[in-house]
């Protein structure tokens, strides 16, 4: 019996394609690059560059005094500006070893939680751009956040960079119908999270777009150093405000917020439930909210600390926002350090995304929420 001829398999010589995202590309969330090495629509690999906004943030510090130093905090966390600042404000007391008064740390408080709250509208809304299906939730995102805005503006006298906090305490008394503009607030902000919740968690299509995508384990993600939403995501309960409390955390009750597997959705839905327990801290904040002195007593105009070191962290909007600051007396810094909670949260881009496809490399950076001037300072 005559055997049929064997099938001959055409072999194909196959290239990488590098495809070039940024640092002027729409979706990069800032001046941000990243190349993508793809093999047909399959990351192989990806390298990101940072440093294009890089100004000097830390170095200039060392030039100001400690009160001037406040306003490049606001510039390297720009959506999360008080945050920065109290971690700032927080060095420099421990240094000078200064006592905030009560009425001036729940305002602390009920401030760095409004700030948490707008800048996760301002995720919810460009993450919902990101996935590509709602422009609807980038609007209800900005809706929100105005309101929030708006609120920061009457206090402090600007929309982004506050330069509110101080060493001691704050730079002037809140106005007069603080208690009521900020239950306003979180009224209004209580009903944008609902609307957010029910337009994009139960979307069939934004669920496909981001469930088992962009998957990190809690073991690499603690390698990796990642920390809030990001570490959260992965099932690691690490809060700052819990584990080791500052201002006073101590003193009021919330949850600490986990995913369970680590993907796109756990670190966008875990923002969403991270909004409501920020509601349910303020709400507390003004129960416990009485009359008293905003900074302390015979507060000197140049302030001047002795030498010495200390490193200050906070729980962030984006995770750990720390602040090594050294002294060899007077009135400046000698060196200033920030550690970024972007940065470290960019480094576990590359693990996240190979395997992925090339449309889901946009939605992975987009929920990692980083801001481009804290990366690159």
């Amino acid at each position: 019996m005559t055997q049929p001829p064997p099938v001959l398999e055409n072999e194909f010589e196959t290239e990488d394609i590098f495809v070039n995202m940024g640092p002027q590309h729409p979706s990069t969330h800032g001046v941000f690059r990243m190349v993508l090495t793809i093999d047909g629509e399959l990351i192989t690999d990806v390298t990101p560059y940072v440093g294009y906004m890089h100004r000097g943030a830390e170095k200039l510090c060392e030039t100001m005094d400690y009160r001037q130093g406040i306003g490049y905090m606001d510039r390297t966390e720009y959506l999360a500006n008080f945050n920065a600042e109290l971690s700032y404000v927080m060095a420099v007391e421990r240094l000078a070893e200064l006592e905030v008064p009560e009425r001036a740390t729940w305002i602390r408080m009920i401030l760095c939680e409004l700030n948490r709250l707008s800048s996760h509208f301002m995720f919810l809304g460009a993450f919902g751009t990101d996935v590509g299906v709602f422009g609807t939730a980038f609007v209800y995102g900005f809706r929100n956040r105005e309101v929030i805005q708006d609120l920061f503006e009457e206090i402090t006298g600007d929309r982004l960079m506050f330069a509110y906090f101080r060493a001691g305490g704050l730079a002037w008394e809140v106005p007069d119908n603080f208690e009521t503009r900020v239950r306003e607030v979180l009224k209004d902000s209580r009903e944008g999270l609902r609307e957010l919740d029910g337009l994009m968690t139960q979307n069939e299509i934004f669920r496909a777009r981001t469930e088992g995508v962009g998957v990190i384990t809690a073991e690499d993600a603690i390698d990796w150093g990642t920390s809030g939403p990001t570490l959260r995501a992965s099932g690691v309960p690490m809060d700052i405000r819990r584990d080791e409390p500052y201002l006073f955390y101590d003193q009021v009750d919330f949850d600490v917020i986990t995913g369970d597997h680590g993907d796109v959705f756990d670190r966008f839905y875990g923002r969403i439930r991270e909004a409501s327990e920020s509601i349910k801290i303020i709400e507390q904040c003004l129960e416990r909210l009485e009359p008293g002195p905003i900074v302390p007593d015979r507060l000197p105009r140049m302030l001047r600390t002795p030498a010495g070191e200390v490193y200050t962290r906070t729980e962030a909007p984006r995770g750990e926002y720390g602040i090594y600051l050294v002294s060899k007396g007077g009135n400046r810094p000698h060196r200033l350090k920030i550690r970024s909670a972007c940065l470290s949260n960019l480094q576990a881009l590359r693990d996240m995304t190979i395997g992925g496809y090339v449309a889901d490399a946009v939605v992975i950076l987009g929920s990692l929420d980083i801001v481009l001037c804290e990366v690159d300072r």
